[in-house]
């Protein structure tokens, strides 16, 4: 796959001077717009998880009008419901040397020295905001025996400052977004549009001015228009099929933008998460998250001997590799999502995994029990040891859960900056849609500080600096109806085909392709691969694939064959990215680029910048947006 490198990009909202001062500094020089404007101004949000939620919420509450979609049949419903282990916030209720500052480095660290960093101080600044808003929603944070908020600790921090509803935060904080939003469609200011998927952007004079959506329902296609469009869809991590999201996870919404004129950057950052229930068969569909908060407690390990097939009780303390404490002692288990993934992979490349296959270790949680008492770790984790026990019929209380590596959370996203706007003047994009505050990997609960920071505090203080220009005026007729005749077309030809194999089968065997060659290892032999079988896998589809039923109606299979055409471009772009980018750096790991140790060798002299790559009808053209560190040195990063 051909491209060519463009000028570069620059974000322009980003204020100088300290950084302490810089969100500040944007919030005061960002216009206002006066209370009797905002009621003739009108906001699009797509999405209903936590960013998109409690975006709409708030612009609700500020006296704009909005028009919320969600594909779900409830905004409840969204995938944040899923997060399990905690949010994180600078807080220091524990006095353990935590603070903005701490957690501003650690977010840099923790990402590979490839994120901004005046976007990830802002995080960790509003990060304490967070907190106070959703106690005052009622979201019933775990707490010590005094009657204070309990922290916990995650990967890639060495203070505890991840709060946490049991294993069930996302729930919580989600309903606390959905009540908020919920008092909003009372009140008139949010229309709610549920069971309707986002299939193309309207963009009127160069800026973005409505969705087409289709009903879910009744396969109607409509036209919804605004003077800004929020997109806060989440990430692409189902291009793998097989991944910790939700079935109907998907990158429609934000790749249908990309296809307008919005740049995506940094496609190649995947992460992959080390605390997932192993694979079990051909037959499945998804993969389940245990909570990194199981790290707190349990101890990860593997028998030293090769092909050790005992039972884990039978295996003495001697005969045991705790190889993340061995490897890193001073984060231990704690160390970040992708120093874990790839250690898990290697010791059972090195024939040392357990459970069927040997793609698996152990995460134990003996020595916690006899600690602290069974009592105390089930009021931690109960939850989840139930969870677990259901899908694969072992009491981890007795015995070890056994866990691998899987697809979790994607790095990469739409182009945005510092006001999170995307090359498309209007379109505004938050959450794990864009590409924003975590480089190259993402630390531990930060995915809901993130979302929560875009939607309460972040997104309605700049995307006021827009709007103070609106309203925009009337819509470009000729614009809407070919974004509509665009969605018919493609509908049509989907239904036309009447082909031989389901979208899933298609999705599995490009998902199967992508873990192969553009997983949790890449090299540039593997990624040419992926690049020469892609497009025959999507011509395929395109002369084979059967849709059922009628365009008119429900129809899953319509959805999922829409959603699974544009994996195919997407997976595309991210096996060309992963190509471009010869070095290895957090979820990025390129074989070629490692040091002695077999750590990711970043660099910097050539890779210390966003790739941004715009889709033109001759190809892929990419821009890079330079890195520049003034607070946080780029060294090599140890957690040893």
């Amino acid at each position: 796959m051909k491209y060519t490198e463009g000028p570069e990009i620059r974000d322009t909202k980003a204020p100088e001077g300290p950084i302490e001062g810089r969100w500040e500094k944007r919030k005061f020089s960002a216009r206002l717009v006066n209370p009797a404007n905002k009621r003739k101004l009108h906001v699009i949000v797509v999405g209903t998880g936590l960013a998109g939620g409690s975006a709409a919420a708030t612009l609700g509450e500020l006296g704009y009008n909005v028009t919320s979609f969600c594909y779900q049949d409830s905004p409840r419903r969204a995938h944040s419901i899923a997060a399990q282990g905690g949010i994180n916030a600078a807080k220091n209720y524990r006095g353990d040397g935590d603070s903005i500052y701490r957690l501003f480095y650690d977010t840099v660290k923790g990402g590979d020295f490839r994120a901004r960093e005046s976007n990830v101080y802002r995080l960790a600044e509003v990060s304490v905001n967070i907190i106070d808003q959703a106690v005052a929603q009622g979201v019933p944070f775990a707490r010590e025996y005094g009657g204070l908020l309990d922290t916990r600790s995650f990967g890639g921090a060495q203070v505890s400052r991840t709060f946490y509803a049991r294993g069930q935060t996302g729930q919580q904080l989600l309903l606390g977004a959905y009540q908020a939003l919920e008092r909003q469609i009372a009140a008139g200011t949010v229309t709610m549009h549920t069971r309707h998927e986002m299939l193309d952007l309207i963009v009127s004079d160069g800026r973005a001015r409505g969705v087409i959506v289709r009903d879910m329902v009744t396969g109607e296609i409509e036209r919804h228009f605004a003077d800004a469009v929020v997109l806060a869809t989440g990430g692409y991590g189902n291009v793998f099929f097989l991944s910790t999201n939700a079935k109907g996870c998907n990158t429609t919404a934000i790749w249908r933008a990309h296809e307008r004129g919005a740049y995506f950057a940094n496609p190649c950052y995947t992460q992959i998460h080390p605390t997932c229930i192993p694979v079990s068969g051909e037959y499945q569909s998804k993969l389940t998250l245990m909570s990194e908060s199981l790290r707190n407690d349990g101890r990860v390990w593997v028998p030293l001997k090769k092909n050790d097939t005992r039972a884990p009780g039978d295996i003495p303390e001697e005969e045991r590799d705790y190889y993340l404490e061995r490897i890193y002692p001073a984060f231990g288990n704690l160390v970040p999502r992708d120093i874990a993934s790839r250690a898990a992979k290697n010791v059972c490349d090195e024939g040392r995994g357990v459970g069927p296959g040997g793609l698996g270790v152990f995460l134990d949680f003996r020595d916690a029990i006899n600690r602290l008492g069974r009592d105390a770790v089930e009021k931690k984790y109960g939850n989840l040891f139930e969870m677990y026990e259901r899908i694969t019929g072992e009491n981890p209380y007795d015995v070890p859960m056994r866990i691998y590596p899987a697809v979790h959370y994607t790095m990469g996203g739409l182009w945005v900056d510092y006001d999170l706007q995307s090359t498309i003047p209007g379109l505004f994009v938050i959450g794990e849609a864009n590409f924003s505050d975590h480089g190259a990997n993402r630390l531990g609960a930060s995915a809901l500080m993130q979302g929560l920071a875009d939607g309460y505090f972040v997104l309605p203080t700049t995307i006021g600096d827009y709007l103070a220009d609106g309203p925009f005026g009337d819509v470009d007729e000729e614009a809407v109806a070919e974004a509509e005749i665009k969605v018919r077309s493609k509908i049509e030809r989907l239904m036309s085909v009447n082909g031989t194999r389901t979208p899933d089968s298609f999705h599995r065997e490009l998902g199967k392709l992508m873990w192969d060659y553009c997983g949790m290892e890449r090299t540039e032999e593997s990624l040419r691969k992926a690049l020469e079988r892609i497009p025959e896998l999507r011509e395929e589809f395109w002369q084979n694939v059967k849709v059922t039923g009628t365009a008119e109606e429900l129809n899953q299979v319509l959805e999922k064959a829409g959603r699974v055409a544009d994996f195919f471009d997407l997976a595309e772009l991210m096996c060309l990215d992963a190509l471009v980018r010869t070095e290895s750096c957090g979820g990025h790991f390129r074989a070629e680029s490692q040091d002695a140790d077999g750590e990711a060798l970043r660099d910097d002299e050539n890779f210390a910048h966003v790739s941004a790559w715009e889709r033109t009808p001759d190809g892929p053209v990419l821009h890079k947006e330079p890195l520049e560190y003034e607070y946080v040195k780029m060294t090599q990063r140890s957690y040893k």
